[in-house]
């Protein structure tokens, strides 16, 4: 009987054995198997990238720092961190990017999760006008470490040719504005200021069209008088013997203009196209003894052999319209307004002749006149009132010997 008990109590003990150990092989699956049931299914959107994850984190923060992430203040996060974990929740992880923002020339570093540099500007408040510069364009997409600058665009005022209007540029010099508005200098144009300085807020810049051109104008020239001492004439006594012609040259200018206004004029050659004749005048030099001339013509001694007749008599003064105060036979009334001069028609009373005109008295007829042909005469007064007085009349005129 022991025998078979001691079998019986192997036996025994085997199958406990095995009855604990397969307890426990139970048990420990049935464990492992209700922790992977308790995880969350979630799904995580990472930089766009979609990813699914089984996770026992308690919130978003946890959940992303067994994913290694260590999101900053700048990175974009939905739901917040401390969100709670829940099945089939969606989480999105956008990390900020480092770029250099520069607008007119002042510098910051930004970190951002803005996806276009538009995005960019307007979470930075930077307005952009139509005239501003910005590069990279608005439409790029941000890129980690990129650099994005704002040129904001002013006002500044043109003159070209004298014809103002106001653009709008970024800072630039003065020669590359002109490049970007179309603008073409001449060889002679001026511009200011300078083509290096730079561009300022509200300033002016002029372009000068400057253009030189050729006149060629023709030009009368005075004769010249000439005189010459006669002893044949009384003394006194002037004759023309050769009337004065007026030459002609031709002068041609460089002359500049600016904006189509003349402001210099260089004369650059001169060409004669007549040549002028001088007026020549004698002057007698002869001394002759004669009684003193009366009041009035004597029909005795030399007298006797004059010439008379009649003529319409009008009178003038030294500054008449038109009058040089210079008569045509060269005496200058103005320095000797006390001489006794007419104006005549040379073809009727030769120039130089010694006159009696009746109320006028003893004369030279030293003048002519545009009006004074045929028998007409224009007697000379230094004052406009005495010749007003005289007034037109006819009278009674002696040609003496």
């Amino acid at each position: 009987m022991l025998p078979n008990g001691r079998k019986w109590l192997d036996l025994w003990r085997k199958n406990v054995t095995v009855t604990a150990g397969g307890f426990l092989a139970i048990s420990a699956t049935t464990g492992v198997a209700g922790y992977e049931m308790a995880k969350d299914d979630v799904t995580l959107i990472k930089n766009g990238n979609k990813q699914e994850i089984r996770t026992h984190a308690k919130t978003v923060k946890e959940l992303l720092a067994e994913q290694n992430i260590q999101p900053r203040k700048e990175d974009y996060v939905y739901p917040s961190l401390h969100s709670p974990i829940t099945d089939d929740l969606h989480i999105v992880w956008e990390a900020s990017k480092e770029v250099t923002l520069t607008v007119n020339g002042k510098k910051k570093k930004i970190w951002t999760t803005a996806d276009t540099v538009a995005e960019l500007l307007r979470s930075q408040h930077v307005a952009v006008g139509a005239y501003d510069k910005v590069a990279p364009a608005l439409s790029a997409k941000i890129q980690k470490g990129m650099d994005i600058g704002v040129e904001k665009a002013f006002p500044v005022h043109v003159n070209v040719g004298g014809k103002q209007q106001q653009v709008w540029t970024t800072s630039t010099t003065v020669a590359d504005f002109l490049k970007q508005q179309g603008i073409q200098l001449g060889q002679l144009d001026r511009i200011e200021p300078s083509l290096h300085e730079m561009v300022k807020e509200q300033m002016t810049i002029r372009v000068i069209r400057v253009k030189k051109v050729t006149d060629v104008v023709e030009e009368p020239v005075d004769f010249a008088v000439v005189t010459k001492r006669d002893d044949s004439l009384p003394k006194g006594e002037r004759r023309v013997i050769q009337p004065g012609e007026k030459g002609m040259v031709q002068k041609t200018y460089e002359v500049t203009l600016e904006n189509g206004k003349e402001t210099a004029r260089k004369l650059i050659a001169v060409k004669t196209l007549k040549e002028s004749k001088a007026r020549i005048v004698a002057i007698g030099t002869k001394t002759v003894r004669q009684a003193a001339a009366p009041d009035r013509p004597s029909s005795r001694g030399s007298d006797h052999a004059a010439k008379e007749f009649y003529v319409t008599a009008t009178a003038y003064t030294a500054y008449c319209a038109g009058c040089s105060g210079i008569t045509s036979t060269g005496i200058n009334l103005r320095k000797n307004p006390s001489a006794k001069v007419i104006a005549v028609d040379p073809s009727i009373i030769p120039l130089g002749s010694r006159v009696y005109v009746e109320g006028y008295g003893y004369a030279i007829a030293a003048d002519t006149g545009s009006g004074i042909r045929g028998y007409k005469i224009d007697v000379f007064f230094p004052e406009r009132s005495d010749a007003f007085r005289w007034g037109r009349k006819r009278v009674k005129i002696r040609v003496l010997p």
